[in-house]
């Protein structure tokens, strides 16, 4: 059974930083995509910034410039680095990975921006 387990959330103030860590084990195909999506109350799941086969990395619109993902293959690890944070920015955010033709979400951390 393929885990997630995020850690790296947290209370900050806005022009802060943080960064996000998602470690995936139990996988036992080639990983064909692997990111994170954030979820606010009262609003539906976004893509933050993913990286998909061959390095290519998507960001939403609203994190561009400021947020930085990263991967460490030989560990299944991702990062999401985030900087310049707004008040905006405050959700759940949840790592995810596409592997073997499934979806697997970790049970997602908090970030919260303060003005």
């Amino acid at each position: 059974q393929v885990q997630l387990v995020e850690s790296g959330g947290g209370l900050v103030q806005a022009g802060g930083s943080l960064r996000l860590s998602c470690v995936a084990s139990g996988i036992i195909f080639r990983i064909n995509a692997m990111g994170w999506y954030r979820q606010a109350p009262g609003k539906q799941r976004e893509l933050v910034a993913r990286i998909i086969s061959g390095g290519v990395t998507n960001y939403g619109d609203s994190v561009k410039g400021r947020f930085t993902i990263s991967r460490d293959n030989a560990v299944n690890k991702v990062y999401l680095q985030m900087d310049s944070l707004k008040p905006e920015d405050t959700a759940a955010y949840y790592c995810h990975i596409l592997t073997g033709g499934n979806d697997y979400w970790g049970q997602g951390t908090q970030v919260t921006v303060s003005s």
